[in-house]
C-alpha cells in the first residue's frame, strides 16, 4: 500500500537507492509512501522497512517498472525526498562496466573517485548564493568502510557517462588510458546532490560487463548487462544488508559541508 507522507511519522536514517532486483528488498511488513518535493515527484514510492534492526528507506532509482532512463531520472527530487524523511546516509548499489580486464563480471567494487562526463543534467540545488561544496573525495569514508566486506574491491575511479547508449570502443579505450576503472550512467549527479544535502553517500558497484574497448568482438548489450546483474543480485543484496548493519549511527562530520555558510534555501 502506498500512502501520502505524514511529516514526522515515516522516518528512516539510512537509505538504499537501487535498480532492478532491489525492488523486493524488504518483506511484506514494509510500507510505501509517496513524497512530493519542490523538484517534482520521486522516481517511485519510497518503501520503509527493517534491516539489521534499523528503519531503512528504499527508493527505486529507475522507477518501479524501470521507466526512467539514466538521463531522465528526477535526481534532485529523489535526494530531497530522502532527506525529508530523516535519511542521513545513502548506499547506492549500481551496475557498472569495467575498464580494466582484472575487474571482470561479478566483481563488486566500492569506488573512491568519480569523473563526470554527463551533459545537460541539473547537478545542484543552489542556483544562486555562491555556494560551492567540497567534493575532492566524493564518497563518505565511513560508508565506504561499512561496504568493504570480504571479497569487495577497495577503490577505483567511476566515470559517469550521459547514456542511454553505451560507449564506443574509442571512448572506452580513452577512459581506460586516463586510469579510470569503471563506467556508469547514474552516479552523477546523485553523489554531488547528496553532498549538497549533507548526506553521506557511497556507491556499491557490481561489474556486469567489460566495456567495449577492453575486448575485441561484440560490444556491450543491455540484455547481457541485465542478465549479469540478476545473476548476482542476491549476493549483492546480502552485501548491502551487511553494510547497513555495519554503518555508524548519527551524523558524519566529514560530510557536513555547510558549517558557517548561509544557504539561499532551507534544506528539509
Amino acid at each position: 500500500m502506498t500512502t501520502a507522507l505524514t511529516p514526522g511519522h515515516h522516518r528512516a536514517d539510512i537509505a538504499v537507492i537501487g535498480g532492478s532486483g532491489f525492488y523486493s528488498f524488504f518483506g511484506e511488513d514494509a510500507e510505501s509512501i509517496q513524497i512530493d518535493t519542490p523538484y517534482g515527484s520521486t522516481s517511485g514510492p519510497i518503501t520503509i522497512g527493517d534491516v539489521a534492526g534499523r528503519p531503512v528507506a528504499f527508493l527505486p532509482r529507475h522507477g518501479v517498472a524501470h521507466e526512467y532512463a539514466p538521463h531522465t531520472l528526477p535526481y534532485r527530487a529523489n535526494m530531497w525526498a530522502l532527506r525529508t524523511i530523516g535519511v542521513q546516509r545513502v548506499f547506492a548499489p549500481c551496475a557498472v562496466g569495467s575498464l580494466v580486464p582484472e575487474l571482470g563480471p561479478g566483481t563488486v567494487v566500492v569506488p573512491d573517485q568519480l569523473v563526470d562526463r554527463t551533459n545537460g543534467r541539473i547537478q545542484t540545488y543552489f542556483d544562486n548564493g555562491g555556494i560551492h561544496v567540497e567534493f575532492a573525495d566524493p564518497y563518505c569514508r565511513d560508508l565506504r568502510d561499512a561496504a568493504l566486506q570480504d571479497g569487495v574491491v577497495d577503490g577505483g575511479t567511476m566515470v559517469v557517462v550521459e547514456g542511454p547508449r553505451f560507449s564506443t570502443r574509442a571512448e572506452s579505450q580513452w577512459f581506460a588510458r586516463q586510469g579510470w576503472t569503471l563506467v556508469n550512467m547514474t552516479g552523477h549527479p546523485e553523489a554531488v546532490l547528496a553532498r549538497e544535502l549533507e548526506l553521506c553517500y557511497t556507491p556499491i558497484a557490481l561489474v556486469t560487463d567489460l566495456d567495449a574497448g577492453i575486448e575485441a568482438g561484440q560490444g556491450v548489450r543491455a540484455v547481457d548487462v541485465f542478465a549479469e546483474f540478476q545473476k548476482n543480485i542476491e549476493p549483492l543484496k546480502a552485501l548491502v544488508r551487511g553494510a547497513i548493519g555495519a554503518a555508524l549511527m548519527g551524523p558524519c562530520e566529514s560530510c557536513r559541508v555547510h558549517d558557517g555558510i548561509a544557504l539561499p534555501i532551507e534544506l528539509p
